[in-house]
This record gives C-alpha cells, sequence and structure tokens, in this order.
C-alpha cells in the first residue's frame, strides 16, 4: 500500500487553514475601542439636580443714622413782633407757649423728629409749624384763633427760656406762663379761672412771682 503523497499533505494544510479562518471570523469579532469612544460630555447642573451656587450681591450700605436733636430751649418773637413764642425741647419731645403779653395764649406740645421738624398742636385747634435750623433757631408759624404767625425763636440760655406757674390764689385756680427773651424781656399771661390777663414780672433766677398777694414759684416749662 502506497503512503499518501503530497496531494493529501497539500489537502490537510487547506482544511487546517480554512479550519483556522472559520475560528478567527467567529471569535476575532472586535470590541469597540476606548480610543475610538467619544469621551460623554460632563452632565449639566439641571440634571445632577445641583442648583448652581449664586452669585454674592454686593450688601446695601446702611443708612446713616441720625443724630436726635438735643435737648435746649428757644424764644423769640413773631415777624409782626405782637407775640412771643418759646419752645422747650426734652429727649425728642416739645413744649411751646405763644402769648402777646394781654390776652391771647396757647400751649402746644409734639414730638420732634430727627431732621429737626417740629409738629405741635394744642387747644381750640391752634397749631405751631418750625424747622430747626443747625440746632441755633427755630424758624416757623403759629395759628392760633384764625390768626397766623410767621416766628424765629433764637437758642435761649439761662435765666432765658419758658416758665410756668399753676396754683390756687384765693379760691381762683391761677395758670401763668412767661417767656423770657434772649434780651432781658418778659412775656407772659395769667389766667385766672379761665380769664386770661396780663402776668406780673417773675424773677427769672429763683422763679419768684407774686399773684394777688402770694407768693408763687414759677418752674422751667418742661415737655
Amino acid at each position: 500500500m502506497k503512503r499518501p503523497g503530497p496531494l493529501f499533505t497539500l489537502l490537510a494544510g487547506l482544511l487546517l487553514g480554512l479550519f483556522l479562518l472559520s475560528l478567527n471570523a467567529t471569535t476575532g469579532a472586535r470590541n469597540p475601542s476606548s480610543a475610538n469612544q467619544r469621551e460623554a460630555p460632563a452632565p449639566a447642573a439641571a440634571e445632577t439636580g445641583l442648583s448652581p451656587s449664586p452669585t454674592p450681591s454686593p450688601s446695601a450700605s446702611p443708612s446713616p443714622s441720625r443724630t436726635p436733636v438735643p435737648d435746649a430751649s428757644y424764644a423769640g418773637r413773631t415777624d409782626d413782633d405782637t407775640a412771643a413764642v418759646a419752645v422747650t425741647v426734652r429727649d425728642g419731645r416739645a413744649i411751646a407757649y405763644f402769648c402777646d403779653g394781654h390776652d391771647k395764649e396757647s400751649w402746644l406740645k409734639g414730638d420732634v423728629q430727627d431732621d429737626g421738624t417740629l409738629r405741635l398742636t394744642g387747644g381750640h385747634g391752634a397749631r405751631l409749624d418750625g424747622t430747626l435750623a443747625e440746632n441755633r433757631r427755630i424758624r416757623g408759624t403759629v395759628d392760633i384763633d384764625g390768626g397766623h404767625y410767621a416766628f424765629t425763636a433764637d437758642r435761649a440760655r439761662k435765666p432765658s427760656g419758658l416758665y410756668r406757674a399753676t396754683a390756687t390764689v384765693r379760691g381762683a385756680r391761677v395758670d401763668g406762663g412767661w417767656i423770657v427773651l434772649p434780651d432781658g424781656r418778659q412775656v407772659g399771661v395769667l389766667t385766672r379761672d379761665g380769664a386770661p390777663g396780663a402776668a406780673p414780672a417773675i424773677d427769672p433766677e429763683t422763679g419768684a412771682v407774686t399773684v394777688d398777694g402770694q407768693q408763687l414759684t414759677a418752674g422751667p416749662a418742661i415737655p
């Protein structure tokens, strides 16, 4: 019997080659290379559920604080020189007195704003509107009994200022108000049981005043 010749060897090699080629086609499929993969974009803030950090806004500058109006007294005359006006300021409150030295008078009260404006009111619709200029004088108006009076009151230093005395003298209710002007002049009205009249002079150093033979003491009027 003859040994297989070259033809058999060639045939066996061909079969082996076909087998290897088939095996390579089955197992040799390439997975996508990481080099060919595109890098996924970073998720947006909205997709992650995280809100972007807010840009800090500049803090508002605090408004400058105003200096309260200092305690002081003011006294002066109306522009027509028919009456006097005095104002005393204490702890943001003010008391004012208007009088003509005969039979017209009014006590007024109210707050003083930090900018120096005053809106004071009194009995029978009396009103004082004024502005404190640089804490040295008050310029304003008084409306009383249908009259309108412009005035200027300069800062007063003792014994100038506003004084008041209230008492019962010889069975009559007495209420007196005095304005001592910076030049030493006095203007006042004394009311006895509701009837006004000119007030007797007081001693501005002590406040002593004699009413119908009885000595009283007038003290500074304070809000």
